[in-house]
């Protein structure tokens, strides 16, 4: 099998695997209480700002770069769009920023996962606006940077390149669900137990659906990696993301 047929098997089955739950999201509309969506909306705004700065900069250096900010958009959207119910009021799926993280680097996926969850808030009733805070810093923020580092960290030693962009969207995507665990444990304490209880609960719950999930994005962002670097080749942009 080619690589480009293996890769349309991977999305079929992934397609196939995630049913469509109409009121599954990141963390919903509303969910939140007011005052934790606030907190999380001012921690996300300034990396939000930092990453629109370093966004115009890559597309003035390279303007090849946005034909591969498309493809990154278009693979965040469409892998965080497939969704499984997971802990109440959250789901679980997989994020895509990961091949976004090891390309542009964290800061400019920042501004195309926060795109995304915008677009998937106010047209799929998919997260959510008084939640976009949340979801930013968990999948728009840590996930890319903890890609990022994965990728930088083990990008430099003897290891297959493709081992290394599959730990890194792996790694991307379960600390997302990590930190969104948190989130919640945050805003909803277990009544006996509190903050720790309540981690503990959802972190559990979401490693149900999470694990397996989390890796088969790993293995498909190695391959449309892998792809991207065979073709393109006008490109600065590739391999060239030492910088934040």
């Amino acid at each position: 099998m080619s690589r480009k047929n293996l890769v349309a098997a991977i999305i079929v089955v992934i397609l196939m695997a995630t049913p469509e739950i109409g009121h599954g999201m990141h963390i919903m509309e509303g969910f939140l209480p007011i005052e934790h969506a606030v907190f999380w909306g001012l921690v996300s705004l300034p990396f939000f700002v930092a990453g629109t700065m370093k966004l115009k900069k890559t597309v003035k250096e390279d303007s090849n770069a946005k034909l591969l900010l498309g493809l990154a958009g278009g693979f965040v959207f469409v892998l965080s769009a497939l969704k499984i119910p997971s802990v109440t009021g959250s789901c679980s799926h997989p994020t895509g920023v990961g091949l976004s993280a090891v390309i542009f680097g964290p800061l400019t996926t920042t501004v195309i996962g926060t795109i995304v969850l915008v677009f998937q808030a106010v047209l799929l009733a998919h997260g959510g606006l008084t939640t976009l805070g949340a979801n930013m810093f968990s999948m728009a923020i840590i996930g890319p940077f903890v890609s990022f580092g994965v990728y930088k960290a083990l990008g430099r030693g003897n290891m297959k390149m493709s081992y290394v962009i599959f730990l890194a969207a792996t790694l991307g995507n379960f600390v997302t669900y990590a930190v969104t665990a948190l989130q919640l444990a945050v805003a909803f304490p277990d009544g006996a137990g509190g903050f720790g209880a309540a981690l503990a609960k959802f972190m559990s719950i979401f490693a149900l659906t999470q694990i397996p999930i989390a890796i088969i994005e790993g293995i498909l962002t190695a391959l449309v990696y892998g792809m991207i670097i065979e073709y393109n080749t006008s490109s600065k942009t590739m391999l060239n993301v030492d910088k934040v």
